[in-house]
């Protein structure tokens, strides 16, 4: 039973659980992984001093990063291009030429 609150509503309810060695809302997430596989997860996790729990954490929060990141770099280059498109910018457009390996250099 949920409980009320003033004025005799309804209190929302919370999709997340709490968990009392956090400040803040955590979800709890289930994923279907082979036995050996976690096996030799919780193995490694051991030798690093961490859990599987806080890897996986980890590589969630960068995954759900990448986006931002990747608008933030789109966003620069925009900005970027609309720069040399200026007519002051010409100078700095003809002050350098790269050649074909340059540009595809990694």
């Amino acid at each position: 039973m949920r409980a009320e609150g003033p004025e005799g509503r309804r209190a929302p309810r919370l999709d997340a659980t709490r968990v009392p060695c956090y400040t803040n809302l955590v979800a709890n997430l289930t994923i279907v992984v082979d036995d050996e596989v976690l096996k030799r997860a919780r193995i490694r996790a051991l030798e690093q001093g961490t859990s599987v729990n806080a890897v996986l954490a980890a590589r969630l929060q960068a995954y759900a990063g990448e986006i931002e990141t990747q608008t933030r770099a789109t966003q620069a280059l925009i900005a970027l291009a609309r720069s040399l498109r200026r007519p002051n910018a010409r100078k700095l457009r003809e002050r350098r030429r790269f050649t074909r390996d340059e540009l595809h250099e990694r």
